[in-house]
């Protein structure tokens, strides 16, 4: 069955929409002393799988800070619509959205550039390194990562310039943002992390793989032959994969969590190597040397002063009766989590990025349009650049729109209204920065045994669009000389940042921080007393949304 667009778009279940609310106290250098946040999920009218992506927006409402003393609940809301359902992100850049609106708003209240406040509560790499869950924050790139891109973006010399444009531009202003991403790779539920793989080498050099991943242009497959190729030492068009079919690999996991290639790719390669073994076993035996001296290079397998193509040596090992077919099979290790305890290590190691947006808003329309882009990410040891880059590329933008200008809107009867691309509006071409700049970090391998050492880049840079909004905000709070916040939930849509300029201008921002108080001002705002004794009166207390976002976008 083919649903029509609109079909489709009112049936199906989209990405979670939050509403949040925080309590935070922090000392006079913006540093986190405790912090309550409140997030509540809009499932729709079914679980689905809200359980898990709640969870996951809980484990990672630190993003890349420590909390100090912290309570986070989750709340699962049934309510009237279609039941929303997993995307890229899983809950994460929900919880993500929330932590970086509090270093936002922390910031205003002291008078602070946003970034300094950020760094200051980034996690440690000796103390203050635990997770509100209890894990430890292993192998941490976040400071040397920021600082690189402080330096290639030019963040200090850009910011004093925008301040600079703005006191002088009435109407156009623009904005700055630097945020960071730290984003656990694992399953939460720890079962799914395993996965399987077939490989069958013929007695002309082809070698088939199958393998428990499904390709949907992300470039899976195209990594997981790669690593088979590396470890034949053979051309990757030797290499035919097969689609994904339970008659040859059964019971597999999805593929979701970022892990299709850290878990098929190290089945693969765990098949790929039994088949190797076997390979130099029988040259050994065959030609009469030490195992150590039979190498795979270049297509060829050196045996002691004999050289044969790869064909040839698989040719003969089939005639001498060696098996040359093998399953694969990868489970991740050394995670667990207790949910009775709150408290384990659920996920195997954490992908770092960050990104530095400038953006420029017409302060009487709300239309804006984003200036320049850098973005600096953590691959570990990327198996191919050129797709990684795609990746990181695509899911800023993907981030970016998910947070601007792709708006869900329900009617009262829990009918989607935007069903179709004229009221739901993607990203498209002219949305795109107009300067992008992507760099992979260099030199650092991850520590953990995955794949070559490379790491997860399927979800992480999705979060790198929190950027954009925070640049969008930044650029609405120099209208009252960035000493208040402005109230925009996401997706920061024009109507909703004319809105939040109209607010400015008429009372100094909808939340109006000084030294004796932090008050909200409009018609979903409350306060409640900060949890933390350490935290100044007048601590930062907020409730706002995230939007929800079309699994079809």
């Amino acid at each position: 069955m083919r649903l029509q667009r609109f079909e489709d778009m009112q049936m199906t279940g989209k990405r979670h929409p939050f509403y949040i609310e925080y309590d935070v106290g922090f000392d006079d250098n913006g540093r986190l002393q405790g912090i309550q946040l409140d997030l509540a999920a809009n499932c729709g009218y079914s679980p689905d799988l809200s359980a898990s992506i709640v969870d996951r927006a809980m484990f990672h409402a630190d993003n890349a800070y420590y909390l100090g003393e912290a309570t986070i609940n989750g709340h699962r809301c049934k309510t009237h619509t279609a039941s929303n359902t997993a995307y890229r992100g899983f809950g994460g850049p929900q919880g993500m959205v929330a932590i970086e609106e509090v270093m936002d708003c922390i910031a205003r209240f002291l008078g602070k550039d946003p970034l300094a406040v950020r760094k200051a509560n980034y996690y440690g790499k000796t103390e203050r390194n635990v997770t509100h869950y209890y894990q430890t924050v292993e192998h941490n790139l976040l400071e040397e990562m920021t600082a690189d891109l402080e330096q290639s973006s030019q963040y200090a010399e850009r910011r004093e310039a925008i301040r600079v444009f703005n006191a002088s531009s009435p109407i156009l202003k623009k904005g700055l943002a630097l945020t960071p991403v730290k984003f656990g790779i694992s399953f939460t539920a720890s079962f799914l992390n395993q996965a399987g793989a077939l490989i069958h080498i013929y007695t002309d050099g082809s070698i088939h793989l199958n393998h428990g991943g499904t390709e949907m242009g992300q470039g899976l497959n195209t990594k997981v032959a790669q690593v088979v190729a590396e470890v034949f030492q053979v051309d990757i068009d030797r290499i035919q994969i097969t689609a994904t079919n339970t008659d040859k690999v059964p019971n597999t996991s999805p593929t979701a969590a970022s892990s299709g290639t850290d878990l098929n790719g190290k089945a693969a390669q765990n098949a790929a190597e039994i088949l190797k073994q076997r390979l130099v076993e029988f040259a050994a035996r065959h030609y009469n040397v030490a195992e150590t001296g039979v190498e795979f290079r270049n297509g060829h397998i050196r045996i002691g002063e004999i050289v044969l193509p790869f064909a040839e040596l698989a040719q003969q090992a089939w005639m001498g009766q060696v098996s040359l077919s093998s399953t694969g099979y990868y489970k991740t290790p050394k995670i667990f989590y207790d949910r009775s305890q709150a408290r384990g290590r659920p996920f195997y190691y954490f992908a770092f990025g960050a990104a530095c947006v400038e953006v420029i808003v017409d302060t009487l329309t709300g239309e804006y349009k984003t200036l320049r882009t850098d973005i600096l990410h953590d691959v570990g040891a990327s198996l191919n650049p050129a797709i990684d880059i795609g990746q990181v590329e695509g899911g800023y933008i993907q981030g970016a729109g998910w947070l601007t200008t792709e708006e869900l809107v329900w009617n009262d009867k829990g009918k989607l209204m935007t069903s179709g691309p004229a009221s739901y509006k993607i990203p498209a071409v002219a949305d795109m920065p107009l300067d992008l700049r992507v760099k992979l970090v260099e030199n650092r391998k991850n520590p953990e045994d995955t794949v070559f050492h490379s790491k997860a880049v399927g979800e992480p840079p999705f979060m790198l669009g929190i950027a954009a909004w925070c640049a969008i905000k930044d650029a609405v709070a120099s209208l009252g000389d960035y000493r208040h916040q402005p109230n925009i939930d996401a997706p920061a849509t024009p109507e909703k940042v004319l809105w939040g300029c109209e607010q400015m201008r008429q009372n100094g921002g909808t939340r109006r921080l000084s030294n004796e108080q932090a008050e909200l001002i409009g018609s979903s705002a409350v306060t409640a007393s900060s949890p933390a004794s350490e935290a100044p009166p007048g601590s930062p207390k907020r409730q706002f949304m995230t939007p929800t976002g079309s699994k079809n976008d």
